[in-house]
């Protein structure tokens, strides 16, 4: 399956986090790595988007996002954490799917899409159980890169 936004193997962790603030951390030493951005500059954006609202999805699962200029493209990264973490999440439940994107600032409609691609792959029942179950990084990476989304509109 393609994906409006990139997600490489080395974006793909299993994490220990017990709040959101060590979740967002996570996420921008991720970025940061994986795609050799700076984790301060990722985590700022990150923490102003959140200060507008949660990111909290609901059903286990949170995707935090924002958009910054020193990229090209819509970026993911995706975080299995270890237990069970509260996030604000619009249905009270705590998260332990963390699903991370970072787009260009100008990127407009391509991060609603990325966005909206990340939404199906998760209200797809199937590939959330996976994802929940899955017991390393290169696990979670082969579900996400072989997911099939047509039929999970």
């Amino acid at each position: 399956m393609s994906f409006p936004f990139r997600l490489i193997p080395e974006a793909v962790r299993c994490a220990t986090c017990t709040d959101k603030r060590a979740i967002l951390a996570e996420l921008a030493q991720g970025f940061a790595t994986a795609y050799s951005l700076e984790d301060d500059v990722v985590l700022e954006a990150l923490r102003e988007r959140e200060a507008l609202g949660s990111t909290g999805f609901g059903r286990g699962v949170a995707m935090p996002h924002a958009r910054m200029d020193a990229i090209d493209q819509p970026l993911a990264m995706l975080l299995h954490l270890d237990q069970d973490v509260e996030f604000d999440a619009a249905d009270g439940a705590p998260v332990r799917l963390v699903m991370g994107l970072v787009s260009p600032s100008d990127a407009g409609a391509r991060h609603l899409h990325a966005l909206a691609a990340m939404s199906r792959l998760t209200r797809d029942e199937r590939v959330l159980h996976s994802l929940f179950e899955a017991q390393s990084e290169e696990e979670l990476f082969a579900i996400v890169a072989n997911a099939d989304l047509r039929d999970a509109a």
